[in-house]
């Protein structure tokens, strides 16, 4: 078994540090889709990652499918409660964190694009998404400690990697002073070891 993925992407960085939390030993092949010589599309079609590569040969993608694979394969700190409701509020967290890093990330290409070619309205559009997401991300959260009920789990790690990509690419957005809360979260988590080992280079 093998991961395929960027050190700066926030979705391998959600698989890394559930592989660190599960205890579970697999290599890294790091390999940035952007590159003209990227393998990723080899592994995965849509030329995105993160991929696992299994034992068997086969690819699994994206980071959601990822996570809830190996948290079942391996009984060591469960990230994924049991109980339909229960796991279904646990995806809600992770979906609207994804879904402000997809924001994120459309911008990010978006102004890597030649500057007559950019549409401030896309991004005003994407930036939206980015605000009301904290809103409701930390609505949510409210003055509770984890994200969803008593334990930490993979709510907080899809949250925890969604507040470092935006600290990690967007410094400019002031989340922290708007949203104590989260800062608060942000703490708790970036102090944990498997935050520590897979902050994103800064080059």
């Amino acid at each position: 078994m093998k991961l395929i993925a960027s050190l700066t992407s926030p979705y391998a960085r959600k698989v890394r540090i559930v592989l660190a939390e599960k205890k579970i030993d697999c290599p890294i092949e790091v390999d940035i889709p952007w590159n003209a010589d990227s393998r990723v599309p080899d592994y995965n079609p849509l030329g995105k990652v993160p991929v696992l590569e299994l034992d068997d040969g086969m690819p699994l993608y994206d980071s959601r499918v990822i996570v809830e694979y190996l948290d079942n394969v391996s009984p060591v700190s469960r990230l994924l409660p049991e109980g339909n409701r229960q796991l279904i509020l646990t995806r809600r967290w992770e979906a609207l964190a994804d879904g402000i890093i997809d924001a994120a990330v459309a911008i990010v290409l978006e102004q890597r694009r030649p500057a007559s070619q950019q549409s401030a309205e896309w991004i005003d559009r994407q930036r939206g998404k980015i605000e009301r997401g904290l809103a409701t991300l930390s609505a949510d959260l409210g003055e509770r400690h984890w994200c969803h009920g008593d334990a930490y789990s993979l709510a907080d790690i899809a949250v925890g990697c969604c507040l470092g990509y935006l600290d990690f690419r967007f410094p400019v957005i002031d989340w922290k002073t708007q949203y104590p809360n989260l800062e608060a979260l942000q703490t708790r988590l970036e102090a944990r070891q498997s935050f520590i080992d897979t902050k994103p280079p800064q080059s």
